[in-house]
């Protein structure tokens, strides 16, 4: 749903055949959607999808995502890291409980997942793996120290896993909204209203904007969505507001 679904929907309309890995195989109230729903949708505009359920948390789940992906698909092109858990609270209203889920989500799991799929991205020549993480702005850590402490990490994989495999032609690097962008995160979190928000479809164009750019120009960097696009010439980002004339709010 949201982000993820939009990437993976763009990937698929570029022709992409895209595993969709997350936990829920049911749609619920507040988490309205499903892995297979996403993949109906792809095959019913005639292209290639697999669900996988995924609890990102099992070592064992991500083994069989990225195995089951190489023996549908044969070779692993791009991996995106985007889920994410989300716990925007101070320090001394942190149990640790949600520390431990933010940092096994948001840090452990692409961690474990760029470990596993660059074997097959190194044998085929190259590859690409992007971390929806944001860039290091310390500034932002007030009243949400956990979770930054977590997604930051993701940011510092990308910049130390790119030079690591530079050579063998696999583009690593972090991608992050500029803005609010409408998902069931800024609608259950009630983060401002639809006019504050761009669609999840800004992110999705990003993504492919990325993956179009040279290694040189596209690894070891923390890009916002419109970086990424304004380097591809799409300077114009209007139409990506969930409001006509809306004011999308800068995170």
């Amino acid at each position: 749903r949201g982000i993820g679904k939009a990437i993976a929907l763009r990937l698929a309309q570029a022709g992409c055949a895209v595993t969709i890995a997350a936990k829920s195989e049911r749609s619920r109230e507040l988490l309205p959607g499903s892995i297979h729903d996403t993949v109906e949708e792809i095959e019913a505009a005639g292209g290639k999808a697999l669900a996988v359920r995924t609890d990102l948390r099992k070592e064992d789940d991500v083994k069989q995502m990225v195995a089951a992906t190489l023996e549908k698909f044969g070779r692993i092109d791009l991996l995106v890291n985007n889920a994410g858990a989300l716990w925007v609270q101070p320090v001394r209203q942190t149990p640790l409980k949600r520390f431990d889920l933010v940092h096994k989500v948001n840090a452990r799991a692409p961690f474990l997942a760029a470990q596993l799929c660059l074997e097959a991205m190194v044998e085929q020549g190259g590859g690409h793996i992007l971390n929806i993480s944001p860039p290091l702005e310390v500034a932002m850590m007030k009243g949400k120290v956990g979770y930054c402490m977590s997604k930051f990490g993701q940011t510092l994989m990308s910049f130390g896993l790119a030079d690591e495999v530079k050579a063998d032609g696999v583009c690593v690097a972090s991608l992050w909204p500029a803005t609010i962008v409408e998902s069931q995160a800024s609608i259950n979190h009630k983060m401002g209203g639809p006019e504050m928000w761009r669609k999840p479809e800004v992110v999705a164009d990003a993504v492919l904007a990325w993956m179009a750019m040279p290694l040189e120009e596209g690894t070891g960097k923390a890009w916002l969505d419109e970086e990424v696009l304004a380097a591809q010439g799409v300077t114009d980002l209007a139409p990506y507001n969930c409001v006509e004339g809306g004011q999308p709010f800068r995170i």
